[in-house]
């Protein structure tokens, strides 16, 4: 059995995303399923997690589920952050340019060095690219990173000019990480992209799942909901998260220009 909930897992939030899991663990048991006793973290928490056929409980990102994953894994339900501007479930992307640029919108970091984490995620690839294509921009992928805080400190660093940031990860880094400072926000996307859903093996039952979920976020203390920006669980179908659209990857982009 394997649960994990890398996506948001840092040092400062680790023990709310322990509390987290020892109540959807402990839920799961009363209704007499199996739960491994502790989360799976590090490398083995994403792929490795989200395709085991003995997947209790992770979150995945909303790319990889309409992409690769959706006919393999159960839907439980997805998280809601209470981000700004954005409704219930769904969340967008900040994109971050450094203070000391001069560039003061997006049109102006039109063919600027973008940063982005990897090409299969939804906030730092597929929703900045989108936006930008909609606004007649091209934002060419000059450096892939492997994470969003490295695409940030990457732009803080003058290795990029520009990166799309998942707006929950914007609040966490803003909230834990000083090199923040040196970076302004430049625009949001719009806030139409449903929330990374929680996700459990193919044939489970989602029903049971998603009140087990509900229940353990809801019993959280004010401070571990705090530490996660986490308010809620709500529904939000397959469909939403299959009607987001694909943009080209990074490798297609860069020969088309």
């Amino acid at each position: 059995m394997i649960a994990s909930l890398g996506m948001y897992d840092r040092a400062e939030t680790a023990g709310a995303n322990d509390r987290l899991w020892a109540g959807i663990r402990d839920g799961l048991r009363a209704h007499g399923l199996p739960a491994p006793e502790t989360l799976t973290r590090g490398e083995h928490a994403y792929w490795d997690a989200w395709t085991a056929p003995d997947l209790t409980f992770s979150q995945t990102c909303g790319y990889p589920f309409r992409a690769k994953l959706h006919d393999h894994v159960t839907l439980i339900g997805t998280p809601d952050y209470g981000l700004p501007g954005c409704p219930p479930g769904h969340y967008n992307s900040v994109f971050v340019a450094r203070k000391s640029d001069p560039r003061q919108s997006l049109t102006d970091f039109d063919n600027a060095a973008f940063a982005y984490n990897e090409p299969l995620s939804q906030s730092g690839w597929a929703a900045p690219q989108n936006h930008a294509a909609s606004h007649g921009l091209h934002l060419p992928p000059h450096l892939q990173t492997g994470a969003h805080r490295l695409s940030a400190l990457a732009v803080a660093e003058g290795r990029a000019d520009i990166a799309a940031i998942d707006a929950l990860t914007w609040e966490l880094l803003t909230r834990h990480d000083g090199f923040t400072a040196q970076l302004k926000e430049i625009a949001r996307t719009q806030p139409a992209t449903p929330v990374l859903p929680y996700i459990t093996a193919k044939g489970a039952d989602a029903d049971l799942y998603f009140a087990v979920t509900a229940a353990a976020i809801a019993a959280l203390s004010e401070a571990d909901k705090h530490s996660l920006h986490l308010r809620g669980l709500v529904r939000i179908a397959a469909a939403s998260y299959f009607a987001v659209p694909n943009p080209p990857a990074p490798d297609q982009i860069a020969l088309r220009n």
